[in-house]
């Protein structure tokens, strides 16, 4: 929509949208406090509780630039109604699970939905509001994925007070159904002109091209393969055939990927985008940022209920300064206005550089045994407050960088980046934690928790547990490392776009 002011019933529909993408983010972090009930119920162990998580996130960040295309061709609508069906059917799936194996397919199928959902609902926004409210719109919905992300382990733990785990599976299918009527009553259609219309892409290609299948595939070969080699590396030993061999898989089909890309008449995704500056600062915050948060709540979780004993509900609760955080700064409209007054590439740069520190604070001041919650409240603090200033940036930054009528792919670059950070920093810092964890306690058990049933004592088990804190620092501390460089880097190349948009701007006519 090109008129003024929009859709006239834009807002709700921009309601409609976040309901739905709430329901998707926060089933990436719901699951994390489900931990202990898998663990015991389904005798999961370490390794099958990160394939239950990163299942989800490698298939739908392996579609989401496919599902991007479709959406544009096919139909934006059309395409968000399917992902809202799908995603119920596999949550009614893992909901009634009976093995690990169960379970972890049934979240892969919830991927499919989830890429759905992820790239339609911001290409919708991008259509139905004009230059005026976007970036409003685009802070709003930022928000809402802030939200869900943070919120999962309040949200989780108060289901499990009450019921079973299968119960934080099965509360995503009303919504799914009400998103889905809402969807088909108030969404409009919206896809790309027909190539009759002689619209041309940046590589000269008429719009309305095929879904590139092939991309999608090495897409989810390469990641799939590099970080199992990542999950894997600590329990086999990272010079093992059993780590360098789908390593060595992942780096090659991933170059693969690249090439085909590059070479392909209608790419997944045109690599030409990577020569804008603006979309690499954005894309390169984007990962780390997510890389950082989706490892530490995946591990905070944990601590709180293994190491310092707290019920679901509980841990949940003492999570819940981060998402309040964020909606309470991105609400007030504090961050749409850091980024008017500051720019983008500083208001990325301070944000991330904030979600370090709650990192670092984490690390430092509330990663012992001791119970003292108040160097975690602080880093979880810090970190909301980075969120609320630095993601609704990066997503109008990534957004803006890519044609109009490539929303969906636009939309599923956005989304890859956030899926595949997340999978990656689960993997990452989880390995960290577990290698720092062998490295202090001599245990041949598969999880911590089987390592404190297995311990002789109260000596043993307090060893144990503080070996476990030891990890959970280090871990912290590297992701804080790597969320640091990446706003450093990020800054770096949107003040050079900025610069660079400053020196073409055409330069006003003397009266």
């Amino acid at each position: 929509m090109t008129a003024t002011g929009g859709h006239p019933q834009r807002w709700l529909i921009l309601g409609v949208i976040c309901l739905a993408q709430l329901t998707v983010l926060l089933d990436n972090t719901v699951l994390s406090v489900a931990i202990p009930s898998l663990t015991t119920e389904l005798h999961a162990s370490t390794s099958d509780i990160q394939w239950m998580i990163n299942a989800y996130s490698l298939v739908q960040s392996g579609l989401l630039l496919t599902a991007g295309n479709a959406a544009d061709r096919y139909g934006r609508k059309k395409l968000l109604a399917a992902g809202l069906a799908l995603f119920g059917l596999g949550s009614l799936a893992a909901g009634l699970a009976g093995s690990t194996a169960q379970l972890i397919a049934a979240r892969a199928g919830m991927g499919v939905g989830g890429a759905l959902l992820m790239t339609t609902t911001l290409a919708v926004v991008m259509q139905i509001f004009d230059d005026s409210e976007r970036v409003k719109a685009i802070a709003l919905w930022a928000t809402v994925s802030s939200f869900g992300f943070a919120a999962g382990p309040l949200i989780g733990g108060v289901i499990l007070n009450h019921f079973w785990w299968g119960m934080i599976f099965l509360v995503n299918i009303p919504v799914a159904v009400i998103g889905l009527v809402a969807v088909l009553k108030l969404v409009p259609e919206s896809k790309n002109p027909p190539p009759s219309s002689q619209l041309r892409s940046s590589r000269g290609d008429p719009q309305g091209e095929r879904p590139d299948l092939m991309g999608a595939l090495l897409s989810t070969i390469g990641m799939t393969a590099a970080v199992y080699a990542i999950i894997t590396g600590p329990e086999h030993g990272w010079t093992s055939a059993q780590v360098l061999v789908p390593a060595a898989i992942g780096v090659l089909v991933l170059g693969a990927f690249a090439l085909w890309e590059l070479r392909v008449p209608h790419p997944m995704l045109d690599m030409h985008f990577f020569r804008n500056q603006k979309f690499v600062g954005a894309v390169a915050g984007a990962i780390l940022v997510v890389f950082g948060m989706g490892g530490s709540l995946f591990l905070l979780t944990q601590h709180l209920q293994f190491v310092l004993g707290y019920e679901p509900l509980e841990a949940g609760l003492r999570m819940a300064p981060l998402a309040l955080t964020v909606v309470v700064l991105n609400l007030s409209g504090i961050g749409p206005r850091i980024v008017m007054r500051l720019g983008t590439a500083l208001t990325v740069a301070v944000g991330m550089a904030l979600v370090a520190a709650g990192l670092a604070a984490i690390a430092l001041l509330g990663g012992g045994t001791d119970g003292s919650y108040g160097g975690m409240l602080l880093g979880l603090v810090l970190m909301g407050t980075g969120l609320a200033v630095s993601n609704p940036a990066m997503a109008n930054a990534i957004m803006s960088a890519i044609p109009p009528e490539k929303a969906g792919v636009g939309a599923g670059v956005n989304g890859t980046l956030a899926e595949f950070g997340n999978g990656l920093g689960v993997a990452v810092l989880g390995a960290v934690l577990n290698a720092r964890f062998a490295a202090l306690v001599a245990v041949t058990a598969t999880s911590f928790p089987a390592a404190l049933a297995a311990a002789g004592g109260d000596a043993e088990r307090a060893a144990i547990s503080d070996a476990f804190a030891s990890g959970l620092r280090t871990s912290q501390l590297v992701g804080a490392v790597a969320v640091l460089a990446g706003g450093l880097l990020a800054a770096a190349l949107l003040r050079r776009a900025e610069r660079a948009e400053r020196s073409a701007a055409p330069e006003p006519v003397a009266a």
